[in-house]
């Protein structure tokens, strides 16, 4: 299920404050240092670092 538009534009990455992207279930850091990728579990993204995919 896609995340609002106007949601999206205010949610930044708890670690680097890039902007993040939507991909598939996960929310990614746009940032090329950071990368990180965030889940959404039923709608809601989880923000939390510690809950977040490296970068391969």
């Amino acid at each position: 299920m896609p995340l609002e538009a106007g949601l999206l534009e205010i949610l930044a990455c708890p670690a680097c404050h890039a902007p993040l992207e939507e991909q598939d279930t996960e929310l990614v850091c746009t940032s090329r240092d950071c990368g990180l990728a965030y889940p959404v579990r039923d709608g809601i993204p989880v923000l939390l670092v510690d809950e977040a995919r490296r970068p391969e």
